[in-house]
């Protein structure tokens, strides 16, 4: 659930649109329609990547080097503006998230006001977190394993070697290395 209120999205458009300048007009156009809408604007989501996002929108200023506009709705990708219209006509239950990549962004504190997170990255997130467990505990048990088989060698040297010191020192490291794998 969003904490952005409709009335915060709604005045940040307002704001977006009077300090810059569209490469596109017809997104001028997207956006305060989307602002006239407070059942649309509800479901309108701004966040800083849009990646891996079911229905997203990327809009961008003259002085950004991101295309000018790209609507994206399960994979496929569009650059028409007018495509939006007609989605939100047929989907208007559908949570639609914007990438907004105009100059000072990074910087800019009414846009980190309506700045979410992207779920999607969460997700990731959580993922990459479990795939580094995941290595961690493989690359552990890889070396418990090679430190058991290096001990091994060892233990039997002591023995080939009648050293009884080293075998009781060797079969003590082993058995500690055997219960801290349990």
């Amino acid at each position: 659930m969003s904490t952005i209120t409709v009335s915060e999205k709604k005045e940040f458009i307002h704001w977006f649109l009077g300090h810059h300048e569209l490469r596109k007009r017809e997104v001028a156009w997207l956006l305060s329609y989307l602002s006239s809408k407070d059942e649309l604007l509800a479901r309108v989501h701004f966040v800083e990547h849009v990646s891996l996002l079911p229905k997203s929108i990327i809009i961008s200023t003259k002085c950004s080097d991101m295309p000018p506009f790209q609507f994206s709705r399960k994979k496929r990708v569009g650059t028409d503006v007018e495509s939006v219209f007609y989605d939100l006509q047929l989907f208007p239950d559908e949570d639609i998230y914007i990438g907004l990549y105009f100059q000072d962004r990074t910087t800019c504190p009414k846009f980190a006001a309506v700045l979410e997170g992207n779920p999607m990255e969460r997700q990731d997130l959580v993922q990459d977190q479990l795939l580094s467990l995941f290595a961690e505990m493989l690359l552990d048990q890889s070396v418990r394993r090679f430190q058991k088989k290096q001990l091994y060698t060892k233990i039997d040297e002591s023995l080939m070697n009648q050293d009884k010191a080293m075998f009781l020192k060797l079969s003590k490291e082993l058995k500690k290395l055997v219960e801290e794998s349990k």
